[in-house]
This record gives C-alpha cells, structure tokens and sequence, in this order.
C-alpha cells in the first residue's frame, strides 16, 4: 500500500464508532440459485440507532469536530436520509448537539415517508430538524448549512459543518478504504473478483476503490447508482476524485478506476422500481436479510441483474456490500406492501 496513504490514516483525526470488524457471510442459497460465490459484508450492523455505513464516514468528520473542539454539528441530507440519523445518534453519544437539515428531494405525499422511519429517529434522538427545499445538485444545501453554522457562531456556539458537495474533500472516503483493509484482512488470499457497493454521494465508492485498487489489485469495485443516473454520477466522482487525491497527498486514484451501474436506478432517487422490488424480495426469502428501497436494494439488484445477464459470469466471488438504510424502512411500508 502507497506510504501516503497509511500516513493519512495514521494522522487524520479519527473518532472511532465501529469498534469490530463488520460479519462476512457467504449467501449460501442464493449462491446456489445465481451459481456464483456470494458473499455480503454486513455493514448495515455498524454503529448505533440502526447502523449503517454512514458511521465508518463519520469517525473521521466526529473526529475533527472534536479536535476542532465543536459543541454543534451540522449536517444535510434527504428527508430519509440514514447520515444524518446516525449523526444525531452519535452527537447524543458525545453529548452534542445536531443539526439535521433534510431536503425535499423525493415527491411524495405519503405522511409515512414525512414523519416516520428516520425522522422518527432522529426525533428520538433530540435533533434539531430544519428543512431546505432542494437537494445538494442544486448547490445551495451545503450552503444553507453554512448560514445556520454562522447564526450558531453568533449566539457563541462552536459548530463544525459535515459537507456533501463537490468542492470538498471528501475526509468520509477514508472510512471505506477502512473497510477494504477490513474485507482484505477477513478474506485472506482468496479475493472476490467484483465487490459491489452503493454509489450516491460517492465517498464510500472512492473510498472502498482506493483501497481495493490496492490491497486487492485484481478485484473490480462497481458502484451501484442510488441518486443519479451514471453519466452525472461520473462527473461527480470525476470532481472528488482529484480532491481525494489532495487529502492523501498523492494520485490513488484515477477516474477510470471508478465503476458505475444505474440498471436499478429508476424510478429515481428515493423511489422503488421493478429491480429494487425484485432484489428485496429475493434477498428476504432466500438469505432472511432485510434491504431498503432507496439504497441496498438496488445495490443488491446489480448483482442479480448482471448475473442474469451474464456479465458475472459463474463461479465467480461477489461481494455485495450491505451499507443499512434500514432506519428508513418504514417510511416506504405502502410501497413495500404493494410487492410482497
């Protein structure tokens, strides 16, 4: 592995919330039904109030609002958003204060999808909740957030602001390249050929090639796409991944090394499609293991689908990366009991 980049993960304030190596379970009946070697590494147990993968991005931004000494954080995302839940859930642990800007990116008029699930949550949790009407393409969440940290700063707070746009670095990417040291290290000297894992704001994808890309060089990351289709995603990943490059102080990565999948993308951002439905379904009755419609779902349909299709072919190892989501759950119950 590049010095630079175990000398940034040495050095990088880090507050540690995933305190043991995530399960690796392989799937054995629907390794069977697929006719590959399936595995799931199950971060969806990681960290508090419902884990999630948020949490291995979030000990290294709790990691410099406590070296910057921070009474508050800040932080923006969907109405359903899982980050900022587990954000909440870890200020209550610090025993400081959060603030949850959730933007409107989903037409909806479901009172489930408004009030429960992560809302719900983050309630519990003593959030302070307010609402932005857009989502961070748009360009002004991020800095939304930034006026509500100067009001704090004038009232004598000491707030730290948790990014999700393109002009900054990227700091929860170090988390995943965490966990591919993680999945390395379990696995031992039989790696998978593809590692499938979500693709939205684009930090656990970086994170996870970068350090795939170097434990595990013959391995292939693809990024399921959750919030974009895949030519915007690209650009997306295109402007962090220089940005990545800065924080570790050297070029890790290349553009090229990022691969993406939107087959299960429709109908959109926070909606259930045809392949997102047929993925929960089929991991529910043959594994037992619960997905969500927004996220995991159509990670999972990325495998299922390109198996169909032949692109993996048989034999092969796949892992499936269970990032959570389940917070969100039953904020989707209509929808979800229209297919089963």
């Amino acid at each position: 592995m590049i010095p630079s980049l175990i000398e940034t993960l040495k050095t990088t304030p880090r507050h540690i919330i995933v305190t043991e190596p995530t399960p690796l379970v392989r799937l054995n009946r629907l390794s069977d039904h697929l006719k590959v070697d399936l595995w799931i590494k199950r971060d969806d147990v990681a960290g508090p109030s419902f884990g999630g993968n948020k949490s291995r991005q979030l000990e290294y931004y709790f990691g410099a609002a406590l070296a910057a000494k921070a009474d508050t954080v800040l932080i923006t995302g969907a109405v359903q958003s899982n980050f900022v839940r587990l954000a909440a859930a870890i200020a209550a642990q610090l025993g400081i204060e959060a603030v949850l800007q959730l933007e409107h990116r989903v037409d909806t008029v479901s009172e489930f999808y408004k009030t429960s699930g992560n809302v719900l949550l983050s309630q519990m949790l003593g959030a302070k909740i307010i609402y932005y009407p857009l989502g961070e393409d748009e360009s002004g969440a991020d800095e939304a957030l930034y006026d509500e940290a100067r009001k704090l700063k004038k009232q004598g707070k000491r707030p730290y602001v948790i990014p999700l746009g393109m002009n900054k670095p990227p700091l929860g990417a170090l988390g995943y390249v965490n966990c591919a040291i993680e999945i390395t290290e379990q696995v031992g000297k039989n790696k998978f050929d593809e590692v499938v894992i979500g693709s939205g704001s684009g930090a656990s994808h970086i994170g996870m090639t970068a350090g795939i890309k170097h434990f595990s060089p013959n391995t292939k990351v693809i990024g399921s796409c959750v919030r974009r289709e895949k030519t915007l995603q690209k650009k997306r990943l295109e402007a962090l991944t220089p940005l990545f490059n800065t924080m570790i102080g050297t070029n890790v990565l290349e553009p090229s090394d990022l691969y993406l999948w939107d087959g299960a993308l429709a109908p959109g951002y926070g909606e259930m499609g045809q392949h997102a439905a047929q993925a929960m379904k089929t991991l529910a009755r043959f594994e037992g293991q619960i997905v969500d419609p927004v996220y995991t779902a159509k990670v999972f349909a990325c495998i299922t689908e390109r198996c169909r299709a032949g692109i993996i072919v048989q034999g092969q190892k796949v892992l499936f990366i269970h990032s959570g989501g389940l917070g969100a759950l039953f904020a989707y119950q209509n929808e979800i009991a229209k297919i089963i």
